[in-house]
């Protein structure tokens, strides 16, 4: 079992043949994760397998005579980050507003932070955190060759568009088109597909919005885009001003907006008929909601780097209440203390507390990151091995209600 200290020793040839491993949630990639349940575990002979998940109490009463090991919070398979930027990998945490952090990312790939150097560290950071399914945002064609080449990956990496000129938008589109053709041909059945990310909907024009989605449909391609970060994108769609336009001015010259929200702006332009990925989508409204819902859309949420940029919080239980399918993702090493989904998992459950089921939060951990990605989710059945199942976290009883504040606190630096 992955990312236990006491995994069993299946190549050992005494004690006991199984063994039961209990948790507070047990999922095994199958309808809903399972409250105060076990894993009953074959140990000998090697490899270890799995003989039967259910309930604690029922597996004690049927198998007396089977060692008991000490509980963990969580078995379930690895969970996905659904959402990163592995190129933006040795940037410093840097916390604050939105508008001074995008001020920030843009400085340090003009020093030359940003690239393939970057990307490899964090890859060995997911490596070693036992991450093999990633979404990630992609601006090097180097970084991208290593993606969709690595024979240990899956998942899906986004190649970045950016361009808000509408009169740029053709020219901007077949350098994008250029960029697939060239790249396809290292997708490899099983390991990362390729990609596109229109970056928001006002860094990248209404035409080219509609020439990228039309070409996603097309071509089969996975979209994942930025929206609903900041509070300040919905004055922005809907009259043209507030603080994000007069901090983002010249690059915005030529925006025009739309009267609706970021989502219902997406939808106008047949974008969501496309069914991307929306990062974040912190500041909607009701009807934003209903329409990701009838798109079937999957939406990431990146708890740690919204609290660390005061994004806000994530409106967990009116997703949950419209059916819409959750992921979790930790955003880049800018915004986040580390590209570990688990941390992600852990924060999310501090900071919603009673307004969350953890079993909710896991299945987003797990199942929801498959969904956000187009991957084949895991299936944990008799006679699985051992090692479908990782161990995590360990730690405290889940935090309530009263905890999301100084979570959110701490995420920002300002904690005790």
């Amino acid at each position: 079992m992955k990312g236990s200290a006491d995994a069993p020793a299946s190549a050992d040839t005494r004690g006991p043949a199984r063994e039961l491993w209990p948790a507070d949630l047990v999922y095994d990639g199958l309808g809903r994760p399972r409250k105060d349940a076990a894993v009953l575990l074959q140990v000998r002979p090697a490899p270890a397998r799995v003989v039967t998940i259910g309930a604690l109490d029922a597996l004690r009463a049927e198998y007396p005579a089977v060692p008991v090991r000490p509980a963990r919070r969580v078995i379930a398979p690895a969970p996905v980050n659904a959402h990163t930027h592995l190129d933006l990998s040795h940037m410093p945490l840097s916390p604050g507003a939105y508008v001074d952090f995008v001020g920030a990312v843009i400085a340090h790939g003009r020093a030359g932070g940003r690239g393939l150097e970057a990307a490899e560290q964090g890859l060995a950071e997911l490596a070693a955190a036992g991450i093999d399914t990633v979404g990630d945002i992609v601006t090097d064609e180097r970084v991208l060759a290593r993606l969709l080449s690595h024979p240990g990956l899956h998942g899906v990496a986004y190649w970045e568009v950016l361009g808000a000129d509408p009169d740029e938008a053709e020219a901007r589109f077949e350098a994008t088109v250029a960029v697939v053709r060239r790249f396809r041909p290292l997708e490899r059945p099983g390991g990362v597909r390729l990609g596109l990310s229109p970056h928001t909907p006002h860094t990248v024009s209404a035409p080219l919005l509609r020439k990228l989605a039309a070409f996603a449909r097309a071509e089969g391609l996975p979209l994942q885009i930025h929206v609903g970060e900041d509070p300040g994108e919905l004055p922005l769609h809907r009259s043209g001003d507030g603080p994000l336009r007069e901090a983002m001015g010249p690059f915005l010259a030529k925006f025009r907006p739309s009267g609706r929200t970021p989502v219902g702006f997406l939808d106008e332009l047949g974008v969501l008929a496309a069914r991307p990925t929306l990062v974040h989508a912190v500041h909607v409204v009701d009807d934003d909601i209903r329409r990701l819902q009838r798109a079937g859309c999957v939406v990431v949420h990146c708890p740690r780097s919204n609290a660390l940029l005061g994004s806000g919080t994530f409106p967990w239980a009116d997703y949950a209440r419209h059916g819409v399918s959750v992921a979790l993702g930790t955003d880049s090493r800018g915004s986040s203390p580390s590209l570990s989904p688990v941390d992600e998992f852990r924060a999310a459950v501090a900071i919603h507390g009673v307004a969350a089921d953890p079993a909710q939060l896991l299945w987003a951990a797990v199942k929801g990151g498959h969904r956000a990605l187009g991957t084949r989710p895991p299936r944990v059945v008799r006679g699985s091995p051992a090692d479908a199942l990782s161990s995590w976290p360990e730690g405290a009883p889940w935090p309530s209600a009263a905890a999301a504040a100084d979570a959110g606190a701490d995420a920002r630096g300002g904690g005790g």
